[in-house]
C-alpha cells in the first residue's frame, strides 16, 4: 500500500465526519501539523494513529490500508458502526451497565481519564489497568490506541494544552480593554478553586516528565511559546490603548509568566488556606506586579 493511498483514504474518513482537519486532529489527539504532513505524504501515519482514525471514523482499520474504506456492514466511511478489526472487546458486562459511547470517541475518553487520574494520584502511580477501569474497557483497548506510556503521556500533555488554550479564548472573548483581559488571564492561571488546583497538579506532574522526554519537552516549548505570545500581545495592545506603559512586551510577558509559575508552585506546595501563601495572596502579588510594572500612570 502506497503512502499516498493511505492518506487519501484517511482524507475520506475526515470528510465523512464533517469536521475540520484541526478538530479531527484534536479528536485523535495528535498535533494538527502532523496530520497535515501525513495527509500531504510528507509523513507516515503510525499504526496507533490509524487505529484512532478508524475508531473516530467508525471504519475498519484494515480498510485504511486495504482495498476499501468501508464500515464493517459495507456502509460508506463515517458511519457509526464499530470497526471489525478495531480494539479488542471490553470485559463482559450486562446491557444495563454498558455505558453510552464516550463523548468525542474512545481516544479522547482515554486521555481525559488519564489526566483525571494523574491529578488524583500522580503520573507514576497511574497504571494502564486503572485507566481501563475508568473507561469501562480493557487494557488491550488502551494499548490499541496508545501502545506505550510515552505516547499516552504525550497525548495527555497535548490535550491539556488544547483545553488550556480553549479556556483562555473563551474567558477573554469579546474583551476590549487590555488591562481587564490581562487580569482575567491571571485569574485563570491562579489555583484558587479545587478544579484549578487539580489542573495545576497535572501540569506540574507532566512538566516533570518533560525534563526526561524529548517529545513532551517539545510540547512544553510550544505551549510556553503560545502562552507567552498571548500575554505579550495583550501587553502590546494595552500600550496602544494607553492602559500600559511602553515596555518590551516580550520581556514583560516572560517575567510575568515566570512569576505566575513560581508563585503557583509555592501555593500548591503549601497547605491550602495557610495565610500569606494561598491563592489570594498569589493573585494580589500578580496584580500588584502588573500595576507597578505595566499600568500607565494616570493624570492627577
Amino acid at each position: 500500500m502506497q503512502q499516498n493511498e493511505v492518506a487519501a483514504r484517511v482524507r475520506q474518513v475526515i470528510d465523512a465526519t464533517g469536521v475540520s482537519d484541526r478538530e479531527f486532529a484534536r479528536r485523535i489527539v495528535i498535533d494538527p501539523s502532523k496530520l497535515s504532513r501525513s495527509l500531504n505524504g510528507a509523513r507516515r501515519f503510525t499504526v496507533a494513529e490509524l487505529a484512532r482514525i478508524a475508531d473516530i471514523g467508525g471504519v475498519d482499520v484494515g480498510g485504511l490500508i486495504g482495498p476499501a474504506v468501508k464500515s464493517p456492514n459495507g456502509a460508506p466511511a463515517g458511519t457509526t458502526s464499530a470497526p471489525a478489526s478495531g480494539p479488542p472487546p471490553s470485559p463482559s458486562r450486562s446491557p444495563m451497565s454498558a455505558p453510552a459511547a464516550p463523548e468525542g470517541g474512545r481516544p479522547l475518553q482515554i486521555v481525559r481519564e488519564t489526566v483525571r487520574l494523574i491529578a488524583e494520584r500522580g503520573f507514576h502511580a497511574v497504571r494502564v489497568a486503572d485507566i481501563a477501569a475508568a473507561c469501562h474497557t480493557s487494557t488491550a483497548t488502551i494499548h490499541y490506541h496508545f501502545p506505550g506510556r510515552d505516547e499516552l503521556l504525550e497525548a495527555a500533555v497535548r490535550w491539556c494544552m488544547d483545553e488550556d488554550t480553549r479556556r483562555r479564548a473563551d474567558a477573554t472573548a469579546g474583551s476590549r480593554h487590555a488591562g481587564d483581559e490581562l487580569r482575567r488571564l491571571i485569574e485563570l492561571q491562579t489555583p484558587r478553586t479545587e478544579q484549578q488546583r487539580r489542573q495545576w497538579c497535572v501540569w506540574l506532574d507532566l512538566w516533570a516528565q518533560a525534563a526526561r522526554s524529548t517529545a513532551v519537552g517539545r510540547l512544553h516549548v510550544e505551549y510556553y511559546r503560545q502562552w507567552r505570545g498571548t500575554v505579550a500581545d495583550v501587553i502590546r495592545r494595552g500600550a496602544e490603548q494607553g492602559a500600559f506603559r511602553a515596555v518590551d512586551a516580550d520581556a514583560a510577558a516572560l517575567a510575568l509568566t515566570a512569576l505566575i509559575d513560581g508563585l503557583a508552585t509555592q501555593v500548591l506546595a503549601t497547605e491550602p488556606g495557610r495565610p500569606g501563601t494561598d491563592a489570594r495572596a498569589m493573585h494580589d502579588t500578580l496584580t500588584a506586579h502588573v500595576d507597578a510594572c505595566l499600568t500607565a500612570p494616570t493624570d492627577s
